[in-house]
């Protein structure tokens, strides 16, 4: 395994039994996510992209295979144990922002900070933590309106100052521009670009294929089995 790797994942394969029968959504899945990257998954629908990002994230399991995360296996970790090591090492965006519409940006991210198991910040500090990534974000002016006030953009923009709430090395998203116009696509790829200059690593869902090749590793899937798996030439990727 390589030492600057956050994720190593082993001969993943994922199967259900349905109506009297095994299907398999994955099949020997085997790739390396070496930290501070651009990670795009992506594929056509129903070819196990959303079904590999559960896994990542511990919130599936694998029929078998193994993922390491910075050199240890979470695979065999109980419930318990996942969801605190979610809570301290990964951030969650969806495609549908999921932010809770009776609160304003910045509850969004204090109650984040209320429900992480991380510890990371005092809670004297929560305030001064959630106007920080408001600020990182670019939606400072937004921290005390509602989700049904603000854009779409912005509404997304929230939820990724949400899953940074508790300063995790990785962030993952499943579809993050998808429900977004084009203008507000590009703007939050963007602020992926910028964090993972402070060095996140982003593992990211699309189905744009375009989107995907903007990344700095590219792993395609297709029917469940990596169809192609590169490593883009971008010199001009990082830059702002």
């Amino acid at each position: 395994m390589q030492p600057e790797s956050i994720i190593h994942a082993e001969h993943l394969t994922k199967s259900i039994h349905s109506n009297g029968l095994d299907v398999s959504i994955l099949c020997d899945i085997s790739f390396t996510v070496p930290q501070s990257s651009l990670f795009a998954i992506t594929g056509p629908s129903g070819s196990g992209k959303t079904t590999l990002l559960n896994m990542l994230t511990g919130i599936d399991r694998p029929t078998s295979g193994k993922i390491f995360f910075a050199n240890t296996e979470i695979r065999g970790k109980s419930e318990d144990a996942l969801s605190r090591w979610r809570g301290k090492h990964v951030g969650v965006v969806f495609q549908f922002f999921q932010l809770i519409p009776t609160l304003t940006a910045k509850e969004n991210i204090l109650l984040a900070l209320e429900l992480g198991k991380s510890g990371a910040f005092p809670r004297r500090s929560w305030s001064q933590r959630a106007d920080e990534l408001l600020e990182l974000t670019g939606i400072a002016e937004q921290k005390n309106k509602l989700p049904s006030q603000m854009s779409g953009g912005q509404q997304q923009r929230t939820a990724i100052a949400r899953a940074l709430a508790n300063d995790p090395p990785l962030l993952v998203a499943d579809e993050p521009t998808g429900n977004l116009d084009s203008h507000a696509a590009e703007s939050i790829f963007a602020l992926f670009q910028q964090l993972q200059l402070r060095g996140k690593t982003i593992i990211y869902v699309t189905h744009d294929h375009a989107l995907a090749q903007r990344s700095n590793y590219m792993l395609r899937l297709l029917d469940g089995a990596i169809a192609e798996a590169t490593e883009p030439a971008m010199e001009g990727a990082n830059e702002q």
